[in-house]
């Protein structure tokens, strides 16, 4: 069993996502401490990209951020690396195909297991045509996650449960990210339809932004994903000596909302 998979045999899990090298490779590793520190139980990390497929306006110039410092996806996988020591939190890695392509698909999948990542969220590859990316994932015992929108047929969601391991993300609404004030009216229709096809952990991103947000996701599913606010956080405080303080409480308050 994975060591995410192991994550989600406890109670609810938090899931926080931050931007590799955003607002600054230096403070991007205080952030992935602080991030921990503050009690999130999976870390997802984005490898910043230039074309990016779903990402809000917070997450767009967060991105733009760490490619002015020019972070790159080998950079990223020496930050998990430091990051690791002798942690045991899960670390999942989130992209777009072409990062991995230009990298090279086995290579990458190699060098994200030797640096102790434990999945990879691939945004724009559609089970169709996943078959290198997960073959190569199998060979590293990468956890491979796939995302399901509202608008996923029965059938897509068939195939997608079948290639997900570790977890299930659930994209609550259309579009793109970003912190939203309420949480879509459907979202327990849609997570009681992926449920029907597949017994694996189920995750809720996409305008996932405070405590009672993720109250009411844990209500209905194993674990809520915090992306947008997090990032925001980080842009507010950023060049800041209390920044990791600041992102550690906030996590914390994420968190305690999951009990």
């Amino acid at each position: 069993m994975s060591r995410i998979a192991e994550t989600f045999q406890k109670l609810a899990q938090m899931v926080t996502f931050t931007v590799a090298g955003h607002p600054s490779p230096e403070e991007s590793a205080q952030v992935m401490e602080a991030v921990a520190e503050g009690g999130a139980d999976i870390i997802e990390l984005g490898i910043p990209f230039s074309d990016p497929l779903a990402d809000g306006p917070a997450i767009q110039n967060a991105s733009q951020r760490a490619l002015g410092h020019g972070v790159a996806p080998s950079d990223v996988l020496e930050m998990v690396r430091v990051f690791r020591g002798g942690r045991e939190i899960p670390v999942v890695l989130m992209t777009c195909y072409n990062p991995i392509c230009q990298y090279g698909v086995p290579r990458f999948a190699a060098e994200a297991r030797r640096a102790g990542v434990d999945g990879v969220i691939v945004t724009d590859l559609p089970p169709e045509e996943c078959e290198r990316w997960v073959a190569a994932a199998r060979v590293e015992d990468l956890d491979t996650i796939f995302l399901l929108a509202p608008t996923s047929s029965t059938e897509r969601m068939k195939k997608v449960v079948d290639l997900a391991t570790g977890f299930v993300y659930c994209v609550s609404r259309m579009g793109v990210t970003g912190a939203r004030e309420n949480l879509p009216p459907d979202l327990t229709d849609l997570v009681g339809r992926i449920r029907r096809e597949t017994d694996k952990p189920i995750a809720v991103g996409f305008g996932i932004s405070q405590p009672a947000h993720v109250a009411e996701v844990c209500g209905i599913a194993d674990g809520a994903v915090v992306g947008s606010a997090v990032v925001s956080l980080i842009d507010r405080e950023r060049g800041k000596a209390d920044l990791a303080q600041a992102v550690s409480r906030f996590v914390g308050e994420l968190k305690a909302a999951t009990r």
